[in-house]
């Protein structure tokens, strides 16, 4: 018996789209043959690496990662500028109504200069990801780095210039790091260097950093605002919807800030699709609550109705606009070196460049199966170079260390492989430079809660830590422990390293005694070798 005419409709849909579906694989499989035998397929090694053209494309926007674009806005101080700022923008350090959004001249230089650092932040990343694709031939992205980002803006410039290293100086700081990172790299000292560290240590800067993260990431004008000061617990529940601007202090209870609630379901949506597996559910989550943030007249919007956010509303609707640089590139000072502040903070950021940069670096290439026998991986000389060479780059723009950022392996598990993968993010970065009253738009609370499953995902090295070894468990609670409660990244290094020292310094003098015996009993025998040797070498009649 036939069918209706829905029947025969459906089956003629199927028909149509079974038809399609093979024109299209066909097709595909003609490009991926012809630029697999290509030079270009062959320069990539698209056959070697068992991979193929189109899946070394499905790498899109979500790689355009939002981190780092928005922790350096508020970083600057007004004085350390090219051009001259007038009395109304607040002249440094800059009392608290500068530091909490009431004075309009000087909230207009942070917006111009929030420009700046978009661009200062993708054209690094451009860089960096072209020279990894292109040089290294690996499907490593770079960007600058959150963590250190976090570093450089909470610990060593401080909110809007509080901090104890000028900005100018904190650059230098940045690029002489790329320098010495670079040279190491050059003389393959790199990897070495990072395998000094002890493990323990290693692991614990990954999770601790992760905690840091997520605290910013719940603190109001950074994040969601879930957390805030309290004179007699420190930091308390906050999420205010009006607090008193000098301690920070909730005006009318809790729980009840609308930019709050927005972020929190932002969150919500992430970590939903990371829980089923949704590949670029981060950026859905900041995608949304972005959008509902951008209406105005609401209790939520971007964009209020003050000068200020109808001056940022005007830029937004630009929508397209190719910025230039102009307050942040080439302000480069070595004039405050000879403070110790200056030479932690170098110290520190070489430390954590070389854990963080080069074991996700070797993560990556253990996920997409380059690395060797003897712990390496391919590429891995140029790929140290190249990184080292764009945080020279970053630093001169105004930026921070460059590194390969962990979302590069969204590309990877759908099938990236070779460094095709990373031009195409480097294009999609390009396209981005277009785009900065978009980018500059985006909210805090929309950003928070990617801080905070950022950090979560850092957490995962905690579970390769030796907790029931004392003398690994408690230096690795320390330095975990103190970066976020002293805000402060190189505190908890400091402290974790030291203790390390104190609880193996019996093991070193251990090791010293048997080593010194060894070696006097191995003089001992040379010299018995010798007095019996010349023994067999006096003559009879001597004796």
């Amino acid at each position: 018996m036939g069918g209706g005419p829905c029947t025969k409709l459906s089956e003629m849909s199927r028909s149509t789209w079974r038809k399609l579906s093979d024109s299209w694989r066909r097709a595909e499989t003609a490009v991926n043959r012809a630029v697999a035998n290509s030079a270009a397929g062959r320069y990539f090694k698209i056959d070697a690496r068992k991979t193929s053209f189109t899946n070394e494309l499905p790498c899109r926007h979500r790689h355009l990662s939002h981190h780092g674009l928005y922790h350096i806005s508020q970083l600057l101080r007004p004085h350390r500028l090219r051009r001259p700022l007038p009395v109304s923008d607040c002249s440094p350090p800059g009392g608290p109504e500068c530091k909490f959004n009431s004075n309009p001249g000087y909230q207009a230089c942070l917006s111009r200069t929030k420009s700046d650092l978009v661009v200062a932040t993708i054209v690094p990343a451009i860089v960096g990801s072209l020279a990894m694709g292109t040089f290294a031939n690996l499907p490593f992205a770079l960007a600058p780095a959150m963590g250190t980002n976090a570093y450089f803006t909470y610990n060593m410039v401080g909110v809007h210039g509080s901090g104890s290293v000028p900005y100018a100086t904190a650059l230098a700081a940045v690029m002489l790091e790329g320098c010495l990172f670079l040279a190491l790299s050059v003389l393959g000292l790199r990897s070495k260097l990072a395998r000094l560290i002890p493990r323990s240590i290693r692991l614990a800067s990954a999770a601790g950093i992760g905690l840091f993260l997520a605290f910013v990431g719940l603190q109001p004008h950074q994040g969601l605002g879930l957390v805030g000061p309290s004179p007699s617990t420190l930091v308390t529940l906050t999420a205010c919807s009006r607090s008193d601007p000098l301690t920070g202090a909730c005006l009318d209870g809790t729980m009840r800030s609308p930019t709050f609630w927005l972020g929190a379901g932002g969150f919500l949506i992430t970590t939903i699709g990371l829980a089923r597996n949704i590949k670029g559910s981060m950026i859905y989550g900041i995608v949304v609550v972005t959008l509902v943030s951008w209406f105005r007249n609401t209790s939520v919007t971007m964009f209020p109705n003050t000068p200020l956010g109808d001056a940022n509303y005007d830029y937004f609707k630009r929508v397209f606009d190719f910025h230039t640089i102009k307050s942040t590139a080439g302000i480069i000072s070595f004039k405050d070196f000879n403070r110790s502040e200056v030479w932690v903070a170098l110290i520190t950021l070489l430390y954590v460049d070389v854990l963080d940069t080069t074991g996700l670096m070797y993560s990556m290439a253990e996920l997409g199966g380059f690395t060797d026998d003897n712990g390496g991986f391919e590429g891995e000389y140029r790929a140290f170079m190249v990184d080292a060479g764009s945080t020279v780059v970053s630093s001169a723009l105004g930026a921070t260390t460059v590194t390969t950022f962990v979302e590069s392996t969204a590309g990877m598990r759908e099938g990236g492989r070779t460094g095709i993968t990373a031009v195409v993010v480097a294009l999609f970065f390009t396209a981005a430079l277009f785009f900065t009253p978009v980018l500059r738009s985006v909210p805090p609370w929309a950003v928070g809660s990617s801080m905070v499953v950022v950090g979560m995902m850092m957490m995962k090295m905690v579970k390769d830590i030796e907790w029931g070894d004392a003398k690994e468990g408690v230096p690795a609670f320390l330095t975990m422990l103190l970066m976020p409660l002293t805000y402060s990244i190189s505190n908890g290094i400091i402290a974790g390293i030291g203790m390390y020292v104190a609880l193996h310094l019996w093991d070193y003098l251990e090791s010293l005694v048997m080593w010194v015996r060894k070696m006097k009993k191995a003089m001992e025998d040379a010299h018995n070798q010798v007095s019996a040797a010349s023994a067999d070498t006096v003559p009879s009649s001597v004796v």
